[in-house]
């Protein structure tokens, strides 16, 4: 058994939508453009980063002849298109209905723009609709993106819940120390690609949502 908790805090690319393999498939495209490799090491230290973080540290580590800015500009152009596509990962939809049956209270934590969070979720607001709080990479009270704990400590002032007894759901490094910084509890679900070990500092490790027991949380059980 894990401390018991009221609260659940979601990330949102990578562990509610299937968005990375998107995300590293983009990166890809524009490396390739400038005779760069967009590798394992890049992809770890952009996980769970804002998209303006992300295009910075990436101009940075290959080397790219151009500013994050028209970084950014080049990858908008090629994945804005295709976000409307992506999917729900598995087990996510049904836990979120669960929880929201069971009147738990959940929000969305997400280092996505404003402008990227709507086109991402078109198709899912069915689901989406059931969160009571949803903060995003842009908002203007965020002072530092993950792996600062701003956006976990606003979205828990948002629900007016304290740090302790929420329950935060990350895929990525940088999600993780931001949820342990904040004093939250954390389940995360890492690409497969990435060594576990890397994660040891979280709550509990699952290779998938569906894994997820909420009775161990002092949740309601999916029966």
């Amino acid at each position: 058994m894990f401390r018991s908790i009221t609260h659940i805090i979601y990330d949102l690319d990578g562990l509610l939508l299937d968005t990375e393999s998107l995300n590293e498939q983009i990166n890809r495209e524009i490396a390739r453009r400038y005779d760069r490799t967009f590798d394992l090491e890049v992809k770890m230290a952009i996980a769970g980063r804002t998209t303006l973080d992300s295009a910075r540290i990436i101009v940075d580590l290959l080397q790219i002849p151009i500013a994050p800015d028209q970084y950014l500009v080049e990858r908008s152009q090629l994945i804005n298109p295709r976000y409307q596509g992506v999917s729900a990962l598995p087990g996510t939809v049904e836990l979120i209905k669960h929880l929201a049956a069971h009147d738990v209270i959940q929000a969305i934590a997400t280092s996505s723009s404003r402008r990227n969070f709507e086109l991402k979720t078109t198709r899912h607001q069915e689901w989406i609709k059931l969160m009571t709080v949803v903060t995003l990479g842009d908002d203007v009270i965020i002072k530092q993106g993950k792996p600062a704990p701003d956006i976990f400590l606003l979205t828990a002032a948002r629900l007016n819940v304290t740090p302790e007894n929420c329950l935060v759901f990350e895929d990525s490094l940088a999600g993780m120390k931001a949820a342990i910084a904040a004093g939250m509890s954390v389940v995360v679900i890492p690409d497969p690609i990435f060594e576990k070990k890397l994660f040891s500092a979280a709550d509990q490790i699952l290779t998938s949502m569906v894994e997820f027991q909420p009775q161990d949380w002092g949740l309601p059980e999916i029966i």
